[in-house]
């Protein structure tokens, strides 16, 4: 099992000194991996519910603050040596997508191949309209986008003919240090996100779960990925806890489960006046109670 933290570089971790101290306690404590959410525009007014909570509200709402992923993730990769840094998730069809692919493969090399991909097609429609980005086609867009990072990351000199994008023979370099490219791993949880990681993704990405509530799940994405004629024995499952520090005996239920990576600690949503009081004596307590035994 590998193990992870969340909301790094929001919140309060959105500033450099207390993004820089939690990313170097994860590392030394020998957490798996970082990952950042993200938004680029939050509005006031939103009619559209958060799917991830019970009442349907965004945590933190307008005020959330959120950095752009792949400066935060270049400026964490530039504070440590071997932690994996991950995007939890970035909306993908928000952006252009070759502006994407450079961003992704750039964080990849100056991080030396820590980079994980984890993207999804938005939830939150009033977004899409303050950029000026279509919401209704969001899905087939991201389709075709996937596959056109693919063809930018591993081809020599990539072209590309698509409904929303195309371009002739061109020189995109430098090509990603991990091979054939940085993981894709898909969020969502409805029959057509999972449709979606288990045709075009390595891996799926679940929030707030318990051992129990993520089994349907995965053995849904399993019996996709096998109909895709792909392996599951290779799929990464990550999979935020829904309450709580788990304990090992949870833990061993969700590797049972079929979860490789558990999501653990939200750093951004815990006051920085908590970090050594709270915050790094839990972490330190289950890197030695659970992570050296699991």
């Amino acid at each position: 099992m590998k193990f992870a933290l969340t909301g790094v570089g929001s919140g309060s971790t959105a500033r450099p000194a207390p993004m820089i101290q939690v990313v170097q306690k994860a590392e030394a404590l020998g957490f798996e991996s970082l990952w950042i959410p993200e938004h680029l525009a939050v509005p006031l007014t939103m009619s559209t519910p958060y799917p991830y909570s019970a009442d349907g509200q965004f945590p933190g709402g307008p005020d959330a603050r959120l950095h752009d992923p792949f400066v935060a993730l270049g400026f964490m990769a530039a504070h440590t040596q071997t932690i994996k840094l991950g995007t939890g998730v970035f909306v993908l069809p928000l952006r252009n997508p070759l502006a994407v692919a450079k961003a992704v493969v750039s964080v990849d090399v100056l991080s030396e191949g820590r980079m994980l991909f984890g993207i999804g097609i938005g939830w939150l429609k009033e977004e899409f309209e303050a950029v000026g980005m279509s919401y209704t086609n969001r899905v087939s867009r991201t389709r075709e986008w996937v596959t056109m990072l693919k063809t930018l990351w591993m081809e020599e000199t990539p072209h590309f003919q698509g409904r929303y994008h195309s371009f002739p023979p061109i020189g995109f370099n430098p090509k990603p240090v991990q091979q054939p490219h940085p993981p894709i791993l898909f969020g969502g949880e409805s029959e057509p996100a999972l449709q979606r990681a288990a045709e075009l993704g390595d891996g799926w990405v679940g929030v707030r779960h318990s051992p129990d509530s993520v089994q349907p799940l995965l053995e849904r994405l399993r019996r996709l990925v096998e109909a895709a004629n792909r392996n599951f024995s290779t799929f990464d499952i990550t999979v935020g806890v829904d309450a709580g520090v788990p304990d090992l005996d949870t833990v061993k239920r969700f590797e049972n489960a079929g979860v490789h990576r558990l999501v653990v600690f939200a750093p951004g949503f815990v006051p920085r006046s908590r970090f050594e009081t709270e915050l790094f004596p839990q972490m330190e307590r289950f890197a030695s109670e659970v992570m050296a035994k699991a």
